[in-house]
């Protein structure tokens, strides 16, 4: 009985992939936090979470989004928020990475499946590499989170009269929830009340930044910190993408909300050029607000819908469809114009296959987005560019909101968690899958041509 069991079991792994495994646990992650967030001792005193608001909210920590239905401050005790605090750093950190890492600690040893599943939650390239980057990711989290919370509780402490143990503990939170790129935030206003503390918000922007340029990124950095020639290409375009959009990103929000009331109006000129780049590096799907993003203008909303869809590194906590699909994409149109029969970044070709994928991510992701935008503005009240902004946010795992989260149907709500869960998890299995699907064929179709444009 036992040998037709393991046969069983074998039949049945043989066709579960790499990223199905992933989002198996990452749905796992979810369901266990859904049920810890039910449970009484997790909501404070006079309020009961329902289990739509557990669900949406352990959906949007393990999926390191930030969007939320309740209040985290005020909503959840203590436990609560101890609860979303290890759901975001399990999501950010990768259920089946987290689980591969502690396989490593303990045995040394890794099976070509489990260094398969690591491949697909860390996005490295290479099986020999996956026990490094496993480590690495381990030593990187511990010395950003580490790093970030001290500063950040020192600050607490010195500046707001915090007490030592709660000032501990928000930067923790904070700290954490930064480098996860999850948003999620112990003030009922995000981080709006210290917009002209740059001791508060420059650690947090850091430490998205860090979090979201992706690991394999920073890994190659550490190696090779004054040798650019032997970076990667992946490596050489997050960085070039990053070094464009952020300077892109704040100087949107500079000059759309320049003299807008609401938003950076009132304050002197070197804490509004601190708040713009600061919500310039947010879109890469931080969530952390220093201005109310209600109040910004709807050619601000567009511009960060834009950002937010692109997102941030692969391997990274940011979500998106990544740097380096859009990187890829804007090369394709070039060579295109430009009539080259090879699409050639940096002095190397992009082959054909990772051409196809790009775009299928790419579409993928649009029309993602495009079809719950739409249901979603005919069924509410709701305008479209509030909604578009919604969906985007939730699908890139950004978490930042106009405001209308909680204000949203119940069903609209359970929309917004499957596309927490597609855009957290979409990329990877399907980048995944497409690589994995590759075949050789042994003949060609005769070619044809059908007109575009």
């Amino acid at each position: 009985m036992p040998d037709a069991v393991l046969r069983l079991r074998s039949r049945l792994s043989v066709h579960r992939g790499p990223g199905q495994l992933v989002a198996l646990g990452f749905a796992a992650a979810i369901a266990v936090g859904t049920v810890l967030l039910s449970l009484p001792a997790a909501g404070r005193p006079g309020h009961a979470a329902s289990l739509l608001e557990a669900l949406f909210t352990a959906t949007s920590a393990v999926c390191v989004t930030g969007l939320a239905v309740v209040d985290t401050a005020t909503a959840w005790s203590g436990f609560g928020q101890v609860v979303i605090l290890v759901l975001i750093q399990v999501g950010g950190f990768g259920i089946m990475t987290l689980a591969s890492l502690l396989g490593v600690l303990l045995s040394r040893r890794l099976g070509l499946r489990t260094r398969l599943t690591a491949a697909a939650a860390t996005r490295s390239v290479g099986l020999g590499d996956v026990r490094r980057v496993l480590l690495g990711v381990g030593v990187i989290t511990a010395v950003v989170e580490v790093g970030t919370a001290a500063v950040l509780a020192a600050r607490l402490t010195v500046a707001y009269d915090e007490p030592v143990g709660r000032a501990l503990w928000l930067g923790v939170f904070h700290s954490v929830s930064a480098f996860n790129n999850a948003g999620f935030a112990l003030y009922p206003d995000s981080l709006v009340r210290f917009a002209s503390d740059a001791w508060v918000t420059l650690p947090v922007t850091a430490a998205v930044l860090v979090g979201g340029i992706g690991f394999p990124v920073l890994l190659e950095l550490h190696r090779n910190p004054r040798r650019p020639r032997r970076w990667s290409l992946h490596t050489r375009l997050t960085l070039l993408l990053t070094a464009v959009l952020l300077p892109a990103g704040s100087l949107l929000v500079l000059l759309g909300e320049w003299s807008n009331p609401a938003t950076l109006g009132p304050m002197s000129t070197p804490t509004k050029l601190l708040n713009a780049f600061v919500h310039g590096v947010m879109p890469r799907t931080a969530g952390f607000n220093t201005v109310d993003v209600a109040g910004m203008n709807p050619g601000t909303w567009m511009g960060n819908d834009v950002l937010m869809f692109i997102g941030g590194g692969s391997a990274g906590t940011a979500g998106g469809i990544k740097l380096t699909t859009f990187a890829v994409l804007l090369f394709v149109i070039w060579s295109e114009l430009r009539g080259d029969p090879d699409v050639t970044v940096f002095d190397r070709r992009i082959s054909t296959t990772t051409q196809r994928q790009a775009l299928s991510v790419a579409l993928l992701g649009v029309a993602a987005v495009v079809g719950p935008a739409v249901l979603i503005t005919l069924t509410s009240s709701f305008s479209g560019d509030q909604v578009l902004f919604e969906v985007v946010s939730a699908f890139a795992t950004v978490g930042l909101s106009t405001g209308i989260t909680a204000d949203l149907a119940g069903w609209h709500q359970v929309l917004l968690i499957g596309l927490m869960f597609v855009g957290r998890l979409g990329p990877i299995t399907l980048g995944t899958a497409l690589a994995l699907r590759e075949r050789r064929r042994l003949f060609r179709h005769p070619e044809s041509a059908p007109i575009i444009g």
